[in-house]
């Protein structure tokens, strides 16, 4: 398999980051009202095993990531791979303890994402793909098992993931689509992998500012389960912008349903 080496060292350091975070977890006091934009010892922890991991193993690849933590100060910024990284996708899920974070690792060769593997260290979901080599999932100690997205074409049974609403706010994406279904959870890469897995059909990121390593690992999950992903007039998505900024929006969903969804939510969010 192409990219084989890169996914083993991916699992490996993922699960390894898995660990440490499931101490720090067990022990951590929760916090209710925690604010989106928290930072635990646990993300610094978690970063440096998977950045280190990588670095010993391919130093001349260039390293992102969200913490800035002594291995990232230390990486190339740029080279034609490039490793993003985000250490606990939904720090707030992990502050409130209610099992709702990820750990994310993609490689971006060139300008598309090659590998990619989301990990839910309490809950022990784990969802992979490289470029060409499909999507898997494996859930606790069971072998995994290639995944697909959704084969729903009914946009009147829509079921949509989305992060937790505030009481009686109603998301943009959920006035115009009227979803059947909303599935409310933090972490962008949880709700990538529910697409991938085809557990939902679609999942909007109209964040104004979101970054490369909330969305890349989750990505190649979706296109590889079979699903499109998009800006909202259909454009790809683009890495390696400066800061690895974001500001034109996600939407990734099912095959079947894209079409549909890009003529509605082109209009909602220009």
């Amino acid at each position: 398999m192409i990219y084989q080496k890169e996914l083993t060292l991916a699992l490996e350091s993922a699960r390894k980051a898995q660990r440490r975070i499931l101490e720090l977890y067990d022990t951590f006091i929760a916090i209710p009202d925690a604010k989106a934009s928290i930072t635990t010892q646990a993300d610094y922890d978690s970063q440096e095993i998977i950045l280190q991991a990588v670095r010993q193993n391919f130093p001349d690849d260039a390293l992102c990531a969200e913490e800035a933590t002594p291995t990232l100060a230390q990486a190339p910024k740029s080279a034609r791979r490039v490793w993003v990284v985000d250490p606990i996708d939904g720090t707030r899920g992990f502050a409130q303890k209610n099992g709702e974070f990820s750990v994310m690792i993609a490689l971006i060769d060139g300008d598309a994402v090659a590998v990619g593997v989301v990990l839910e260290p309490a809950t022990d979901r784990l969802t992979y793909a490289t470029r060409g080599g499909g999507c898997w999932r494996q859930d606790g100690k069971t072998p995994p098992v290639r995944c697909h997205v959704s084969s729903n074409a009914d946009l009147s049974a829509l079921s949509l993931t989305q992060s937790r609403s505030k009481p009686g706010v109603v998301s943009k994406q959920v006035q115009a689509l009227k979803p059947a279904r909303i599935v409310e959870t933090h972490s962008a890469g949880v709700k990538l992998a529910k697409v991938a897995r085809g557990e939902v059909d679609l999942y909007v990121n109209h964040y104004p500012n979101f970054h490369d390593w909330d969305i890349a690992a989750g990505h190649i999950l979706v296109e590889e389960a079979g699903g499109k992903v998009s800006g909202f007039r259909g454009q790809p998505i683009q890495y390696g912008n400066p800061e690895a900024d974001q500001r034109l929006g996600m939407m990734a969903s099912n095959a079947a349903l894209y079409e549909q969804l890009l003529a509605v939510l082109r209009g909602v969010f220009e």
